[in-house]
Parts: structure tokens; C-alpha cells; sequence
């Protein structure tokens, strides 16, 4: 698997199980990452694919872990949301300034229970981070490599 339509493809094989859509699709060195939405257009999860096999499966981390209703059964009784979009990005912010100066977060996307956000670097994606939604707690997906490509929902 070589494109992000054929990433799309097998992400949205994922999705039907679930009763969801293929959103955004990113390309990055090490897979290739894609939101899963609700009918409506909520952000439901993040699943990434791999380039060679083409297996897809829940992201690690954020997805699996904080996800409190499409991940793991154990962590759907998560603590509850109490940060705003903007406090999650002030997190981020945070954190970034902290570990990866010159950074800034992009746009704040809620999932239940967590937020994600591109990092950018001179207006320019290289990388993503999500922030626990109830806790604050960071984590740097640090899995996907370098940014290559993306296509919108």
C-alpha cells in the first residue's frame, strides 16, 4: 500500500465494522493514519495502516487508551472531559515549547475523551499530539515518522 487512497480504502473496511467513515488520511514515513467519523461527522477515533501489509488497527496510545467510547473496555470510564478545546491547545502549547521549541499546535480536534492536534513548524505539519481531555495529560505520536501528505475528509 503505496497512497492515500488505498490507505483510505482499507481504513474504511475498519470503519464499516464499526458503523463509521473514513475522514482525514495522513501519510507520514512509518503509516499511514486516518480520523474515523460518526455518521453526523464526529470524530469517533484514529486508526493507523501499515505501508507494507496493509493491516489496519486502533492507534496506539490516545485512541486505545483515553478513548471513552471506541477504545478499550477498560478505559471507557474514563475521568470526565473537563477541558475546553482551547485549554487542551494551551496544553499543547505548553508541552511543545517545553520538548519541541519552534513548534506550535494547530487546530484543537475533539475525540471522546481526548484532543488531538498537528504540530506545525513554520506553518508546516511534522507531527501530532493529543491531550487527555480530563486529565491534561500529553502524548507525542511519536510512531508515524516524518509528515508526507494528507487529504482531507
Amino acid at each position: 500500500m503505496t497512497s492515500i487512497p488505498e490507505a483510505k480504502a482499507r481504513a474504511q473496511d475498519l470503519a464499516d465494522r464499526l458503523d463509521l467513515r473514513v475522514g482525514e488520511v495522513m501519510q507520514f514515513s512509518r503509516n499511514f493514519y486516518a480520523e474515523l467519523l460518526t455518521a453526523a461527522g464526529k470524530r469517533a477515533t484514529e486508526v493507523l495502516a501499515h505501508p507494507r501489509s496493509g493491516a489496519v488497527w486502533l492507534e496506539y496510545g490516545p485512541a486505545m487508551m483515553w478513548n471513552t467510547e471506541y477504545g478499550m473496555p477498560t478505559h471507557r470510564n474514563a475521568a470526565p472531559e473537563t477541558l475546553s478545546a482551547a485549554e487542551a491547545r494551551g496544553i499543547a502549547r505548553h508541552w511543545l515549547d517545553a520538548h519541541l521549541s519552534g513548534r506550535t499546535p494547530g487546530d484543537t480536534e475533539a475525540f471522546p475523551g481526548y484532543y488531538t492536534l498537528h504540530i506545525l513548524k513554520d506553518g508546516r505539519i511534522t507531527g501530532m499530539l493529543s491531550v487527555n481531555a480530563g486529565t491534561g495529560q500529553v502524548r507525542y505520536h511519536d510512531w508515524h515518522g516524518a509528515f508526507i501528505a494528507m487529504s482531507e475528509g
